[in-house]
């Protein structure tokens, strides 16, 4: 490698670092321990909203599930929809009186490719990190939030823990943890050497995440 295009790779690199500085005295605030004053300000329902946006995603914090899925799945003018084995979202997504031209529960590994929209339930959600947590024994069909261009997960507002340490706690609470847990923290991104971020190359390019506090 010449002189110069080592020094436009590191020159890249300093720029990139030097815009995260910002975001990283944001989450030194929000987050760490050492500030249980500002901790106390914000709730974790508020700081996972924060924190989801912040990764390139969308939150909606709501009481009426159905009326959300109806904003977004209009929004979207999604018309082929897959979900996962979960009886309540079957039934918010039949409340909606959408027009869906298809509706898959738990589509085969070839049928999944052809859907607009994956939805799924997350078992616990990191206020921190604005993270989801998908347990396998809940989402047995994970290909439902990891295939479709555009992936909508609903959360309970009683589900959301501080930290990872706390979500699987909650795992563990009920049961054992499952041999698969999934962590989905904002849409797919990956970025090659010079740091140039790509949206949606391994999977949805746009992530949903609607809170519940109905429960």
């Amino acid at each position: 490698m010449n002189n110069t295009a080592r020094e436009a790779i590191l020159g890249s690199i300093r720029s990139h670092l030097a815009a995260s500085a910002p975001y990283d005295d944001q989450h030194e605030l929000l987050v760490h321990h050492e500030h249980p004053v500002i901790l106390s300000k914000i709730s974790l329902v508020e700081l996972f909203k924060q924190n989801v946006e912040s990764v390139n995603a969308h939150c909606i914090i709501t009481t009426d599930v159905t009326d959300a899925l109806r904003q977004i799945i209009a929004d979207l003018k999604a018309r082929r929809i897959a979900i996962s084995d979960d009886a309540n979202v079957e039934r918010w997504l039949r409340l909606t009186d959408l027009e869906i031209e298809k509706l898959g529960v738990v589509p085969d590994a070839q049928d999944i490719f052809r859907f607009d929209v994956g939805i799924t339930t997350a078992q616990a959600a990191i206020a921190e990190t604005g993270t989801l947590v998908l347990d396998s024994a809940h989402e047995r069909h994970r290909l439902v939030s990891l295939v479709p261009p555009v992936h909508i997960a609903i959360v309970a507002a009683s589900r959301i823990r501080e930290t990872l340490s706390d979500a699987l706690t909650l795992l563990q609470n009920t049961r054992e943890i499952s041999p698969t847990v999934t962590f989905i923290t904002g849409p797919s991104r990956t970025a090659d050497i010079e740091l140039t971020l790509a949206i949606g190359v391994h999977g949805p390019q746009e992530l949903y995440v609607i809170v519940n506090e109905s429960t």
